[in-house]
């Protein structure tokens, strides 16, 4: 794609001396020496008014609008001069890869096959076979690949598109051992890295172009994704910042820096820039996917990945969470088993397995199975990176009661602070049985009382009644059985009332229950209008009551 030195420099006019018009072409390759694309157009665009015929403007013209990323006008030129006598047909081969790069793969394909054969047609070739899922044709010119440094570069393009980060991290080393002076496989490298999650690694690296040219778009914003990871997002903007000088804040408005911008900002104004932008990047329909599972709007959330064939692991991962999302939500046991199969799948695989996303990922496929004692093998392999994080915390403190270990599930649910999970009723049941396994039943029931009546409420009472009752905290147990009474008369709440009251009676009479002025409220409790004239109860409150007055208790 990139014009060869004979092409880039055109030989002076025989004879033609340095004439006014050869004054111009030095001009222009300082633009292209600089990089300066925008500028290069300007001045090749005045020499197309004089001249519209003239090939090779027209190449350096379709060339500027390449590598400026205006690739529709490049493909537009390269048309243009396939209509002249005796064209180039290496114009074909430079059509096609413009075509590739407006994701145009089939056009691409076509058209790289009518031009000459040559290594970029084959490199053409073999990114449209990956981008169109056609592993045949992939071997076949994977194949066709050699040592050179253009065929191996497309060689690890292609496994990092397919998250083979460590076998495209490998190509680029041994380029970059090789070729010392091709700095910018120090970028790449760097990217590599970043997949990676070695990101403390990947700036390291990355710090060698940076000094070399402090203003690149790319590096920056990958030294931003960096900060990101290990920081925070105010850290990862602060690193943009760099970009709005010497670019006039141009670079601000790039499609990428944009995308990044939303996630580094918690998803502020995500519903503005993530829908636009489509699948360019590639991660922007991934983002609004998390945005949407965040704002609980999981039907959103479902329509973005339903038709989806996941090809990376983040694709499984996001597509499994949301089947989980769907089927929590409609106890679905389809969509969960289908988040179970997405979540095995990334966590199995060789280049998952030992990673922290693949080690999340069987934890989940484990939870989902209800095979807590293998969801905390993972849970606790990777603990440490994770000290703050609400989402951990939650997974970890549920699979730690569901496996009996509640001191460790109660410290993990409390240090959980988002106001949202605080409130849910999925926290607040097992943080109750957390406190009365750990003989706190009066926690449990200070938790009740701060409820509004609803359903849940009730749910939560019946659980401190019978869990109290089970651990043998009866007073609380009796308080629970005798609101679950009052609400609903039925005889199982009325028996385990008098079972709870009597147990307290007997652990007030052991010392057990410390504090006597309990007994008046167990009375109190079996005396009330539900229970009158049932003779065993009346028999249980005399024997209380006497016991009461001969030691002293205000019956």
């Amino acid at each position: 794609m990139i014009l060869s030195k004979s092409r880039v420099a055109p030989k002076l006019n025989a004879g033609g001396g340095e004439g006014k018009h050869d004054a111009k072409v030095p001009d222009l390759e300082e633009f292209l020496t600089r990089r300066d694309y925008q500028g290069a157009l300007a001045l090749l665009q005045f020499k197309r008014h004089a001249n519209r015929h003239d090939v090779r403007n027209l190449e350096f013209l379709a060339y500027c609008h390449f590598h400026y990323g205006e690739h529709d006008k490049a493909l537009s030129i390269y048309k243009d001069l396939l209509t002249f006598d005796d064209p180039d047909p290496l114009y074909f081969t430079y059509a096609a890869a413009c075509s590739y790069y407006m994701g145009l793969y089939k056009d691409a394909e076509q058209t790289a096959l009518q031009g000459p054969r040559c290594p970029l047609q084959t490199r053409i070739l073999f990114h449209c076979a990956h981008k169109m899922g056609d592993e045949t044709k992939l071997m076949q010119y994977h194949q066709q690949l050699t040592e050179s440094i253009e065929d191996q570069l497309s060689l690890a393009s292609i496994h990092f598109q397919r998250s083979h980060y460590q076998e495209a991290t490998d190509i680029y080393k041994r380029l970059l051992l090789e070729n010392r002076e091709y700095l910018a496989l120090n970028v790449y490298v760097a990217l590599c890295y970043c997949k990676l999650d070695y990101y403390d690694v990947s700036l390291e690296i990355l710090q060698v172009y940076l000094n070399a040219f402090a203003d690149s778009a790319l590096s920056v914003n990958l030294k931003a994704c960096n900060s990101f990871r290990m920081y925070n997002g105010k850290a990862a903007e602060n690193e943009l910042k760099v970009l709005a000088g010497p670019s006039g804040g141009s670079f601000m408005e790039n499609a990428l820096i944009r995308h990044n911008l939303v996630v580094f900002r918690g998803g502020d104004n995500a519903l503005q820039v993530l829908p636009p932008l489509g699948d360019v990047p590639p991660e922007a329909r991934l983002n609004l996917v998390i945005h949407y599972l965040r704002h609980d709007e999981v039907a959103e959330a479902f329509n973005l990945v339903k038709d989806l064939e996941p090809t990376t692991p983040q694709e499984y991962i996001l597509k499994g969470v949301v089947h989980a999302s769907i089927g929590q939500a409609k106890d679905s046991q389809e969509h969960l088993k289908t988040a179970q199969q997405y979540f095995q799948l990334v966590g199995a695989s060789a280049s998952e397995c030992d990673t922290i996303p693949g080690r999340q990922c069987m934890s989940s496929c484990f939870f989902l199975l209800k095979q807590f004692d293998d969801v905390l093998v993972f849970l606790q392999s990777i603990k440490s990176y994770f000290p703050s994080d609400d989402d951990f915390n939650w997974n970890y403190g549920i699979a730690k009661a569901a496996t009996g270990k509640y001191r460790e599930a109660e410290e993990a649910l409390l240090s959980i602070n988002a106001e949202k999970y605080r409130r849910d009723y999925c926290l607040l049941s097992w943080l109750t049985r957390c406190y009365i396994m750990n003989g706190k039943a009066n926690l449990a029931w200070e938790l009740y009382l701060r409820l509004e009546t609803s359903d849940e409420s009730y749910q939560l009472l019946q659980l401190i009644a019978n869990d109290c009752y089970r651990m043998g905290h009866f007073y609380f147990a009796a308080k629970a059985f005798d609101v679950l009474e009052r609400l609903d008369p039925a005889p199982e709440y009325l028996e385990g009332k008098k079972g709870a009251c009597v147990g307290t009676f007997q652990a007030i009479i052991a010392g057990k229950q410390r504090d006597k002025e309990a007994l008046r409220e167990v009375v109190a409790m079996l005396t009330n209008n539900n229970s009158m004239g049932n003779p065993q109860i009346e028999m249980i409150a005399r024997v209380m009551k006497k016991w009461g007055k001969d030691n002293g208790v205000a019956m």
